[in-house]
């Protein structure tokens, strides 16, 4: 597979496609990595339709590097987003992504708005619970194994188990970490998710919605799902005026229903099977916005 070093980091990547293809950027959610099922079927989808794709792995996801600079992890990881789309000289590129992936090309895009031809978001993650999850999930856990067994103990931790099984190096990489500095940055990435009364999407604020001038298609969140709440997408559509936003082509209960699917274990991860659905309604956007 190939790799870049971006900003110091070792990032895995994948680009599918022809290189004279206009180029799609996809981001799924969690700590999951471009091998997720959903997302490269979505990526051959777009491939198809005359578009390149790139998929890859974030810092602390797959096989790539792991990495703890950075104010919270998604800021760390829009930037290796930014620079590898840079690296890759893909020119002006259409930033796609779901659940934490959403927040990564959000901040991707309003940081770097030259590299940005259109933005298409879904599942973004907001509201009380959704974060407050997000929180304990991927630092609350870690933090608290580290400060009773150190970082031997962070190995057993949940949110790191993919990374650690996909990457020979990050078992290393974590056990060589100071674990009070390790507690300190589980701290402080917690932080980062905070409910906000400024704004739904932790690390994003308004000044930094109004960066985000290039088209937008926004797919609205069911109300069912108290992860990625139907009040988030409604909000981050008011703060881009410009936005466009329409349902997505499932039922209300998607997130729940792929969550259940998912903590059965019985068909491994199953959370962004529906995904390749949502490929249509995007190139529509793309071709009424070109």
């Amino acid at each position: 597979m190939p790799r870049k070093k971006i900003n110091g980091i070792g990032i895995e990547y994948e680009l599918l496609g022809k290189k004279s293809d206009p180029a799609v950027a996809l981001t799924p959610g969690g700590r999951f990595t471009m091998d997720v099922p959903g997302l490269r079927e979505m990526a051959e989808k777009f491939v198809k339709a005359g578009r390149r794709v790139l998929i890859y792995d974030r810092p602390n996801c797959g096989k790539s590097d792991t990495c703890l600079d950075g104010e919270s992890e998604s800021e760390n990881q829009a930037e290796a987003l930014a620079g590898l789309i840079r690296a890759l000289d893909l020119g002006p590129t259409v930033i796609a992504g779901g659940s934490g992936g959403s927040r990564v090309s959000m901040l991707a895009a309003s940081r770097h708005p030259d590299i940005c031809s259109h933005l298409a978001l879904w599942w973004i993650s907001g509201d009380p619970i959704g974060l407050m999850q997000l929180a304990t999930y991927y630092c609350g856990e870690a933090g608290t194994l580290a400060s009773v067994g150190g970082m031997e103990a962070v190995l057993n931790a949940t949110s790191w188990a993919e990374h650690l099984a996909k990457n020979p190096n990050a078992k290393g990489a974590l056990l060589k970490m100071d674990p009070d500095k390790f507690i300190a940055t589980m701290q402080k990435w917690a932080s980062a998710y905070v409910p906000s009364d400024i704004s739904p999407v932790p690390g994003m604020k308004p000044r930094d919605f109004a960066m985000l001038r290039m088209p937008t298609l926004i797919f609205r969140s069911g109300k069912s799902d108290l992860s990625h709440t139907r009040a988030t997408t409604d909000w981050v559509h008011r703060l881009i005026p410009h936005s466009v936003m329409v349902d997505p082509p499932w039922n209300d209960d998607e997130w729940n229903y792929r969550s259940g699917e998912t903590a059965g274990g019985k068909k491994g991860h199953t959370l962004f099977r529906s995904w390749p659905k949502l490929t249509p309604a995007i190139l529509d956007f793309l071709k009424e916005n070109s």
